[in-house]
């Protein structure tokens, strides 16, 4: 059965689920206004989470023809994927923050051959095997690939400004990291049940309850700057805990009360990622061997091969943060590129 939480306050959600994923669902929150209801995300493009999708909504008591807007916490499919298919069937406009736009604009308009091309060469410059890479010289047709065709947002989130919504007070709140246009939703109003807090958060993937959200680099394969997205997410964490929200409405798992709490044990656990990944470099290792000696919730030999390059990129993430801090530097002289403790 489809699963609905009502939540209070004209606010409820409903788990869409995700095919194939450990993750299981995302939870496509539905806020009532004087409009019609708001989508804040919108599940994964798929017959069976659109038609949960709708289902779900019918127990709200609407449908997805009804729908006012769509609000998108960033551009991944399991966020993004039904937008396209909300939007054609209610006239719905689709927002997103400017620097996730982009990315969806990139994405759709870039041959898939050249993503792989792309990505090839990068798991290459970061040392990983030829039997690894190998698969990626041969790029799959685009029906393969969900979310290389997203839907193209029609209106900006602007970072501080509260979102049009009649009658609700949503204000966008920029969180880079987990992608560079991530954005929390801060619903300023009075928590339904009185509880003590600063209104309540739609947190997107940003904070979640048990979980710390995936912090790779920023792919864009005609842009050759050096971010940082380790230092963009910690910041971000830092902020959103200041804000000290009432409760917490993340995109996964379920809803929580101790958002400064846990922003406390993500801060702790990166700095302590940070500290071991240091002991691991105290021999020159590539991206990918410091990804195989890093913990992670399986052995390196039972990940999956996406996983692999999923966990490769965050390898990278806390690799330039160490190098921002001066706590790291690449050896220079050869490739792929070594990187050891300073």
């Amino acid at each position: 059965m489809t699963q609905v939480h009502d939540h209070g306050g004209g606010v409820r959600s409903v788990e869409v689920p995700i095919p194939d994923n450990p993750l299981g669902h995302t939870l496509v929150h539905v806020v009532d206004t004087d409009r019609g209801p708001v989508l804040i995300d919108t599940g994964w493009d798929d017959p069976a989470s659109w038609d949960t999708l709708a289902e779900g909504l019918a127990a709200c008591g609407t449908a997805p023809g009804e729908i006012h807007g769509v609000v998108i916490t960033h551009h991944h499919p399991d966020h993004h994927g039904l937008s396209g298919r909300v939007r054609e069937a209610s006239g719905a406009w689709v927002a997103m923050h400017a620097a996730d736009t982009a990315i969806v604009r990139r994405t759709r308009g870039t041959r898939t051959e050249r993503w792989f091309s792309y990505m090839a060469d990068k798991l290459t410059a970061a040392g990983a095997p030829e039997e690894h890479v190998a698969p990626l010289r041969t790029a799959l047709p685009p029906r393969a690939l969900p979310g290389f065709s997203p839907a193209l947002p029609d209106r900006e989130i602007v970072p501080g400004e509260l979102l049009g919504l009649p009658g609700r007070r949503l204000r966008a709140i920029w969180t880079p990291g987990h992608t560079p246009g991530h954005v929390c939703l801060h619903l300023e109003e009075e928590h339904p049940a009185r509880l003590p807090g600063n209104g309540r958060l739609f947190s997107g993937d940003h904070l979640l309850p048990e979980i710390s959200p995936h912090i790779g680099l920023y792919e864009d394969p005609d842009d050759a700057t050096v971010t940082d997205p380790l230092g963009d997410y910690l910041d971000s964490l830092e902020r959103v805990g200041r804000l000290a929200p009432a409760e917490v409405l993340p995109a996964h798992q379920h809803a929580f009360t101790d958002a400064a709490i846990r922003v406390r044990e993500l801060l702790t656990h990166h700095e302590e990622r940070l500290t071991g990944l240091l002991t691991l470099l105290a021999e020159p290792l590539t991206p990918w061997q410091l990804a195989e000696r890093m913990e992670w919730n399986r052995p390196w030999d039972q990940i999956p091969y996406v996983s692999r390059n999923i966990a490769v990129s965050e390898a990278e993430a806390h690799l330039r943060r160490l190098v921002k801090l001066g706590r790291a530097e690449a050896v220079t002289g050869g490739e792929p590129v070594r990187y050891v403790a300073v």
